[in-house]
């Protein structure tokens, strides 16, 4: 993406501020889903906003304009806080993905509408737009579900599994960053293996969400 910047730099910031969009939606979600379960924690320390900078990681946001892998600055919540802690972190954690699909089905809706539009420098710009933002969002999303700490993906099947193995679970979470180092170094023809684990997903969303022909 950042190679862009010099080829198309309009193509450029359409997918900077997608990335923009989808990290602060992501975050913002998470903070929401604390304040309204009983956590004032996010909101205590400022996350329940929808100020980007808020919300942005500095090196995260760099990972994803270089490798298209990243993160955005984590949302923390207090368990102690929660009436249900493993139920409503599972929630919490959800809360984040399902932000990113719900704004990319916004968007795709958006997006089928404008088409119908009589062509004009707007709609095309706006067109332009809408693509890469339900693109970055769905990525964010299936990204942030693969169950590995300290992906959402992680507390979600904690909170669902039975109390017993959900202890077993929670184990794991020391390893969690070294499993998500080893999937994300390429070692399989150049392709990492976590591209190899999400991509039939993402491409699936995608298609769905996106018009089958170019729109512009």
């Amino acid at each position: 993406m950042f190679d862009q910047l010099f080829n198309n730099p309009l193509n450029f910031l359409f997918w900077l501020g997608a990335l923009v969009i989808a990290i602060t939606i992501h975050e913002f979600a998470h903070a929401y889903a604390a304040e309204r379960l009983g956590d004032p924690t996010p909101r205590l320390m400022g996350r329940l906003t929808l100020n980007p900078l808020a919300h942005l990681d500095p090196l995260g946001t760099l990972m994803l304009l270089l490798v298209r892998f990243g993160w955005g600055k984590p949302v923390q919540f207090d368990p102690f806080n929660l009436r249900h802690p493993r139920r409503d972190s599972a929630i919490i954690s959800l809360a984040g993905p399902m932000s990113n699909i719900i704004l990319a089905t916004g968007c795709a809706i958006l997006l089928r509408f404008l088409i119908t539009f009589p062509f004009s420098l707007l709609t095309a710009v706006f067109i332009g737009f809408l693509q890469p933002l339900i693109i970055m969002n769905v990525v964010l999303a299936i990204f942030n579900l693969v169950p590995i700490h300290p992906l959402d993906g992680f507390k979600i099947v904690e909170g669902i599994l039975p109390e017993e193995y959900s202890r077993q679970w929670k184990e794991l979470e020391g390893y969690g960053m070294i499993f998500l180092l080893f999937l994300l170094f390429p070692i399989f023809g150049g392709q990492a293996p976590i591209s190899r684990l999400i991509s039939p997903v993402i491409t699936f969303f995608i298609n769905f969400l996106l018009p089958s022909t170019p729109v512009i």
